[in-house]
């Protein structure tokens, strides 16, 4: 397969899935509104998680294959069980301060171009996912059904995992390595922002 078929795919993939999730929410009075609605637009409308989820698929790219998949599909599973422990209301210390680190960590790793094992990778994505979903799970309304809201955060976060990826197609120059590793201390930097409450 090659390059452009690679990133065209991926595309597709992307605006697949956007068109699927428009006429979802366009089913008014239906559970599915205050649910998936509301979980697919909570990822995106918080640039505190849109930064780090598009670092997991960024941060997988510059690993290149097996993480290239394994981090943006381990990040959403463990996500989605983070946000079952905030829809039960089980507490998880320090959420926001764990949401601003993940930022900062895999902003971090991807400027300095740390080429971890992939079973410490997945330890480290799957730590913070924890505390993206339950920030999810916790701020789930209080009319939405937490099936299709979970449905909706993880379709959500996984278009925000693609177009990491499809960044990531930019370390198969030299000058597109520099570029993402400048995106990765961008990355960390927002993180440090949210951290400290500049943002």
């Amino acid at each position: 397969m090659s390059k452009l078929t690679a990133c065209g795919r991926v595309a597709m993939l992307a605006v697949a899935l956007f068109l699927v999730a428009s006429p979802v929410a366009a089913h008014t009075g239906e559970s599915v509104v205050g649910g998936f609605a509301s979980g697919f637009t909570h990822p995106i409308l918080g640039w505190d998680h849109v930064v780090a989820m598009v670092a997991v698929g960024l941060w997988g790219a510059f690993l290149g294959a097996p993480a290239i998949w394994i981090l943006p599909v381990t990040f959403p599973l463990v996500m989605a069980f983070g946000g079952a422990l905030g829809v039960v209301g089980f507490p998880v210390p320090a959420v926001e301060a764990g949401i601003a680190s993940s930022s900062i960590v895999l902003g971090a790793l991807i400027a300095l171009a740390v080429r971890a094992p992939l079973w410490v990778a997945t330890i480290i994505v799957g730590v913070f996912a924890i505390f993206h979903g339950h920030a999810h799970g916790t701020e789930l309304p209080e009319a939405a059904n937490p099936i299709t809201y979970a449905v909706g955060f993880v379709c959500a976060t996984g278009l925000l995992h693609l177009s990491g990826i499809g960044l990531g197609f930019l370390t198969r120059s030299p000058a597109g390595t520099i570029a993402v590793r400048a995106g990765g201390a961008a990355i960390a930097a927002m993180g440090a922002a949210f951290l400290f409450g500049i943002f």
